[in-house]
């Protein structure tokens, strides 16, 4: 027993309170009888984030008084009292408590959380940014990236709610020619297909994208029912497809990855079941070869708990930051600047680093959260050009 674990032996949870702020997020905050507390975030990209919070607070009653550094044991017990644990809902709420818990375990132990998890496999964690087109790569290039995500072009040009019927294949691939050309051999252009294409349409895009090399297809199709059309795709192209965004828990990941379908999974650590359950997701992919993306999520939070397993996991091999990757060289700021104590993301060449701060290394600023509250926000109403409902 170390110093710091000695000192905090008795510790306990005695508080669980939830934070909605502007933008659909979430935050978690589980204080203890030692005056540690940790921050977990339970966002999503919808209105359901007071739901969420509702989850989060039903889960208080098997919190209190607990030991918060027997995770696992925590980990299991909400997931397996709560005898309806299936949906994105509950896993979201499990994530932002499991974060939160990982956050108070560093802290006691006196150690950033990818040392708790068994310390670094790499030195730094590779990063990409967003943005599309020639302009796109340009961005990319000017902050030291090379590698971008963008997304096919599914809607009309001066319509972005309505797919055409056909839709441009022609302006989708062409806009893949022009980054290659742009970025050249040693830059890496992933894609994000959103979940629009049918599997007809994500083969025929695949098949036309193979000659310019993408990293990866994400969600090239809908993740509902079985994996059969996934199957079948993976089976037509050499693209490397990705999936794991909208995946959760082990289980959900079980048969992707048995079955070795895609060649990336992309979980995200907010939803799959936090910290604890992005650990064994990405050891099942290990055990298949499959390499690991982790999907960006809605705050420093869940990115911060992304890069601790990046550090960590070996099959990790690239983050998604958006516009964090940019954060070197911002000449302005707002008040999502100011949302967040703790250390700044360290980032050169395109690779970013974390400092050896205890626990997650952030603490929610309360005020500015509370200045900015949560306000209901709903996706916008994709369809196709005949009428019907498109998914977004």
């Amino acid at each position: 027993m170390n110093e710091h674990q000695g000192k905090y032996s008795g510790i306990k949870i005695t508080a669980v309170e939830t934070f909605l702020v502007e933008g659909n997020c979430c935050f978690v905050k589980i204080s203890t009888n030692e005056g540690i507390t940790g921050l977990g975030e339970g966002s999503i990209s919808d209105n359901k984030v007071g739901t969420i919070a509702q989850c989060i607070k039903d889960m208080k009653g098997h919190l209190i008084g607990k030991d918060p550094t027997n995770i696992e044991y925590l980990w299991q017990g909400l997931y397996r009292w709560n005898r309806w644990h299936v949906g994105v809902l509950f896993s979201t709420a499990l994530s932002a408590i499991d974060i939160a818990l990982w956050d108070i375990l560093g802290k006691v132990a006196g150690l950033p959380i990818y040392k708790l998890l068994g310390g670094a496999a790499r030195d730094k964690v590779r990063i990409y940014t967003g943005g599309g087109g020639k302009s796109g790569v340009q961005h990319a290039r000017s902050i030291g990236c090379n590698a971008v995500k963008t997304g096919p072009p599914v809607t009309k040009v001066d319509d972005n709610l309505t797919v055409p019927m056909p839709w441009d294949l022609g302006r989708a691939v062409k806009q893949i020619e022009e980054m290659r050309l742009e970025g050249g051999d040693d830059f890496d252009i992933l894609i994000d297909a959103h979940g629009r294409l049918t599997p007809t349409m994500a083969l025929e895009y695949c098949k036309a994208i193979e000659p310019y090399r993408p990293f990866f297809v994400e969600e090239p199709i809908q993740v509902e029912g079985s994996n059969d059309a996934l199957e079948w795709l993976s089976d037509h192209t050499t693209v490397p497809l990705c999936m794991g965004e909208r995946n959760f828990m082990k289980w959900g990941f079980q048969d992707i990855i048995g079955k070795r379908i895609v060649s990336y999974l992309n979980p995200d650590i907010v939803h799959c079941g936090g910290i604890s359950e992005f650990k064994k997701i990405a050891a099942m992919a290990e055990a298949q070869y499959i390499q690991v993306s982790p999907h960006i999520t809605y705050s420093k939070v869940g990115v911060t708990a992304e890069i601790h397993v990046g550090m960590n996991c070996p099959n990790s091999v690239i983050q998604e930051m958006s516009t964090y990757a940019a954060e070197p060289f911002k000449e302005t700021t707002d008040w999502r600047d100011d949302l967040f104590f703790g250390h700044k993301y360290q980032i050169e060449n395109g690779f970013v680093t974390l400092p050896d701060t205890p626990g997650l290394g952030l603490e929610l600023n309360e005020e500015v959260a509370k200045a900015h509250p949560y306000v209901p926000f709903l996706r916008p109403e994709l369809r196709f050009e005949d009428g019907s409902v498109e998914d977004n």
